[in-house]
């Protein structure tokens, strides 16, 4: 998409006809002829300004080395910024014109930046693009417009105490597979101490279900609210039974914050939740032995929920061709295995899964979400509509769902301009 405005500290006035090359030029756009508008590249060596979320020093210094070795080879520089506050770092540098030019982007909040021109679309510029799972893509289309290279992904899978499922008397062959099945194991594995399955509260859980039964909360196209229709009441009418039944508890029944918490303080025998958990484990919990498995299916298939953020590039850059190319080099395989094994993101290229798998065996069932999964609310206006929702599950067992769901729809509506 054409971009909306442009800084040109580094910009020149050129007489004649300009031809921008991916590493020369003169800052401006050049129309291709196809409707399209060709990056901003910025005159002899560059600085990249870029602004990350970190989850850590691992995370800190394998973006760095990463970045270290691009500068190296191509002769630019990029300064890492680890943000504070992500979400207020980002929204100022783009209300003041002076973003970082590449920086995380995440998923549920990218569909308000493409819509107010915050956000250069490069992604057609990405020779393999379709290597990236296609889930993934469409998180970060807007529009019809994929905007970005997905950096990588999470997914949610069914984490199972090894203890409870023995003490139980189950065993590999009742991993639950349905929801019929996961009926049944919850009921057996719960206890006056222990509930079968807990479930953090949200539809960022809850959702997985709805994906299960062809539902969602808005159309393909992100434009209309499709919550109060049968496939979504019905997979929530579905774990809220469970629920009511005690073989389901949500996590703030179980008096813990996420689900995480549930299952690691044995509260609940099974939760639902991210390859995230891993550490959560090692480092709070590293007593209880579990072992992880794909989600049930639902009456409509596979289904679960993908979490994942992109590499974003300014429009207001002037070095957007630069950008680019440190992008190319930031999500090549061998790359994406660098980060997975520096602090354990999950590849988002399909090309990547079999490496993967093969290092670590124990994440098998979160990285073939990839290829099922579902992205999160993709529409700009939705953040306060969506915290609307998840306030009306807080208290899940009670709630009235056709109330809450008709809702959702009418307060997605007006969100929408509908």
């Amino acid at each position: 998409m054409p971009q909306k405005s442009r800084r040109t500290r580094l910009g020149l006035v050129l007489a004649g006809s300009l031809v921008l090359a991916a590493c020369g030029g003169g800052g401006f756009e050049e129309d291709t002829g196809d409707g399209s508008t060709a990056p901003a590249s910025a005159e002899g060596p560059v600085e990249l300004q870029m602004l990350i979320a970190s989850s850590g020093d691992a995370e800190t210094a394998a973006v760095q080395e990463a970045v270290d070795a691009w500068s190296e080879e191509t002769g630019n520089s990029v300064t890492v910024t680890v943000a504070s506050d992500m979400n207020q770092q980002l929204a100022q540098g783009f209300a003041s014109g002076n973003p970082a030019d590449v920086f995380y982007m995440d998923a549920g909040r990218f569909a308000d930046y493409a819509q107010n021109g915050s956000l250069y679309a490069y992604a057609d510029q990405l020779e393999d693009n379709d290597d990236f799972y296609e889930s993934l893509r469409q998180a970060f289309t807007y529009d019809g417009t994929q905007y970005c290279a997905p950096k990588d992904f999470s997914s949610l899978a069914l984490v199972i105490n090894t203890a409870s499922w023995e003490a139980a008397g189950l065993t590999e062959a009742d991993v639950p597979t349905t929801w019929d099945e996961l009926t049944e194991v919850a009921q057996t594995l719960t206890t006056d101490d222990q509930a079968g399955l807990g479930i953090g509260i949200g539809i960022d859980r809850l959702g997985a279900f709805v994906v299960q039964n062809g539902g969602w909360w808005l159309n393909e196209e992100a434009t209309e609210p499709t919550a109060a229709i049968p496939e979504v009441e019905e997979a929530l009418g579905y774990v809220q039974e469970q629920v009511q039944a005690g073989s389901f508890q949500m996590s703030n029944q179980l008096d813990a914050g996420w689900g995480g918490e549930a299952f690691g303080t044995e509260r609940a025998a099974m939760t639902i939740e991210g390859n995230w958990i891993k550490g959560a484990m090692s480092n709070d919990y590293p007593n209880v032995e579990y072992i992880v498995a794909e989600l049930p299916e639902g009456p409509a298939g596979k289904g679960t929920l993908t979490f994942t953020q992109c590499w974003g590039i300014a429009a207001d850059s002037d070095a957007q061709a630069q950008a680019v190319e440190l992008v190319r080099a930031l999500t090549t395989v061998d790359q994406q295995m660098a980060f997975a094994e520096a602090f354990g993101v999950m590849p988002s290229r399909t090309s990547a899964a079999d490496p993967y798998r093969e290092q670590f065996p124990e994440d098998a069932a979160f990285i073939a979400g990839g290829e099922y999964g579902h992205g999160p609310i993709n529409a700009p206006g939705m953040e306060q509509v969506v915290a609307d929702l998840n306030s009306k599950l807080e208290n899940f067992e009670q709630a009235n769902l056709p109330t809450v769901l008709s809702e959702f729809d009418t307060n997605a509506a007006a969100a929408l301009g509908q």
